[in-house]
This record gives structure tokens, sequence and C-alpha cells, in this order.
């Protein structure tokens, strides 16, 4: 047996890093040859843009985000800017290196206590709340938390009531025009959907996020503002009176007509969190009523039982029966929001 030799410094191997000799840099490259593009899909980690929207060279691409984004997300309705190959031709892939500022973000949480926010939608003018009036039956707490989120987003509201020919929606009329939000009612017909064209008109020149229950009959209204959309319609269960969820993505489609004018269509949802939505903000939809709160002391909720608030002396002090009536609905319909703002999400309602 041969005797153990002694170990030195060449029997020992150093491997090489793999990480190279050029120095780190925070200097990120211009991109000045960068097109602009707008998001209309998002799917697992690959982007369906619109290069040169509207201009002589549109055409449809397919992109990935750039490492420099990091975890900024990318959602239907961005204009961002690409770099690569943009020529939309089959394999290709183009780098989304940038996302232009936006002019509103719709946002919701997992539940009121996340405080992790999800962006939906980007650059949208207008919430589209779908809702059947009956089949299933409605449920105004997710109305007023969609209706709550739109405001936080400075966004319009307009609410699509469903399937008319089984129920009356005057009810619904009443508590959601007096808060600004106005309606629009289709129904079933022999020869299609009647209050389609109404709907065309409040969408027309505008980008609308659509957002409702399963079932509600959303995507029958997509299918109809643009034939080729193909988006699946679902069907609601016997047992449960809920709908099976059908669409997975949010999808950008452009609706043929009055030139802008795009809906985003949104996968059916069971809960609207509200986690990142600051009573105040929703007060200042409300501008007639944030100036008189503005005389409520300190720390003051504005709910039904707030020591002293402002709004209670308000209305108190309608000079007449009608005034008063006007401003106890318009009070009420605030608190309703604020209610829904700390309410169970997934509440029926």
């Amino acid at each position: 047996m041969s005797p153990r030799r002694a170990l030195d410094e060449s029997d020992v191997r150093v491997r090489p890093s793999r990480r190279g000799s050029r120095p780190r840099t925070k200097t990120r490259p211009e991109h000045a040859d960068a097109e602009r593009a707008l998001v209309t899909g998002v799917d697992r980690g690959r982007y369906t843009v619109l290069v040169d929207p509207d201009g002589p060279a549109e055409r449809v691409a397919v992109a990935m985000k750039a490492r420099e984004l990091g975890r900024e997300r990318v959602v239907p309705g961005d204009v961002v800017e690409l770099v690569g190959d943009t020529s939309g031709s089959a394999g290709s892939l183009s780098r989304i290196v940038r996302i232009t500022d936006r002019s509103t973000v719709l946002r919701r949480t997992a539940d009121d206590t996340d405080p992790v926010e999800r962006v939906i939608v980007a650059n949208a003018d207008q919430l589209v709340v779908v809702t059947a009036l009956a089949d299933p039956e409605p449920r105004t707490r997710m109305i007023d938390r969609c209706v709550v989120a739109a405001y936080d987003a400075r966004m319009d509201v307009l609410l699509a009531l469903t399937k008319a020919d089984l129920a009356d929606p005057a009810e619904l009329r009443a508590l959601y025009e007096p808060i600004g939000v106005k309606v629009v009612v289709t129904r079933r017909d022999s020869g299609g959907i009647d209050g389609l064209d109404e709907l065309r008109d409040a969408l027309a020149g505008r980008t609308s996020v659509m957002v409702g229950h399963s079932g509600v009959g959303k995507s029958t209204l997509v299918n109809a503002l643009v034939p080729d959309a193909g988006r699946a319609v679902g069907v609601v269960n016997d047992v449960t009176g809920r709908g099976r969820h059908t669409s997975t993505s949010a999808v950008a489609l452009r609706v043929p007509g009055p030139a802008g004018t795009w809906v985003i269509d949104t996968p059916g949802v069971r809960s609207f969190g509200l986690a990142h939505v600051e009573p105040d903000h929703l007060l200042g939809a409300f501008a007639d009523l944030a100036e008189v709160a503005a005389e409520c002391p300190r720390g003051c909720t504005h709910a039904d039982d707030a020591p002293d608030c402002a709004l209670d002396d308000w209305v108190a002090a309608a000079p007449d029966d009608t005034v008063r009536a006007a401003r106890t609905a318009r009070v009420d319909s605030f608190r309703r929001l604020l209610v829904s703002r700390t309410a169970a999400p997934d509440a029926a309602g």
C-alpha cells in the first residue's frame, strides 16, 4: 500500500465563475427604436398586442415581458413599447420594454383584508357591470362593490341589466340611477337581443370593461357586439343558481362602429375585494357630499352611527320635504357603498 501523499494548492480545482468578468451596471438601453402597441390579451406569460393601433401598419404580434420590467404587471388595455421582431409573422416574438403612463387602473383584491392589489385592466373609461334580473338572481352587494371600485379608479359606471323578459328592472333602476350610474336594459326576443342598440350607444367611442357573475349573459352581449369574438357562453346551475366560469382571461375586443370603441371582457367573478379603497376616495365620488362632510368632526366615519356627522345635519336642515327626501336618498346611497367597502365580498346581497 503506497503512502498517502500530502496535498498542495495544485491539487485544488477552482470552478470558473459563470458571471464573467463584465461589471454589472444599472444603465438600461433607451430602446429609442421601440414601437408602440396596445395589449389585447394575456396568456401564460405571452401577450397579444396590436402594433401601431389605428395606424397604416396595424398588425397583431406576440410579445413577452422584458426582464427590466421585473414584477410589474402588464394587463389588457396597457399601451406598451416593443422591441425585437414586431412583424407579427408566424413564430415571431417581441419584447415589452416599457409600459406608458396609465390614465386609469381598475384594481381588486382577493378579499377586504388582502394587502395585495391586483390590476385587472388599464386605460379604460367605463366599467360595465352586467347583471341578470333573474336566473341567477341579482346580487346588489356585488354591484355596489363594482361601483366602489370604479369610482375609486375615476371611471364611469354603466349597469347593464339582462334577461328583462324574466323580471322587472324598476327596482334596480331606482337603486342606482340616483347615484349617477347609467342603466341600460336588454331582453331576449325572437329577433335576438332587444336593447342592444342602446348599449352600443353607451359604449361608442370609449374603452369599457365588462364584469359580472358567471351566467348573467355577459359573453352573450360581447358576442352580439363583436360577432367574431367567439366568447364561450355558460349556463346557470339549477341547484346553486350560479353560473360556471367560461372565460378564463381578459381580452380587449374592437367593437364595429364608431372609432375608438373597445370592450374588455373579463372572466366571471364571484368576489370583488376592496382592501385598496380608502373611504375618503369613495366620498370624493360624491362631490356634493364631500363638500358637506368637510364640516364633520375629525375622524368621522360618515356611517349611520357616526356621532355629529355633518351629513345628518345637512339632511335635517333641508328646507322642505322634497329636498329632504332627495338628500336622504343621496346620503343613504353613499352609506350603502361605504358598507360595501367593509362587507364580505362574496355575500349574496
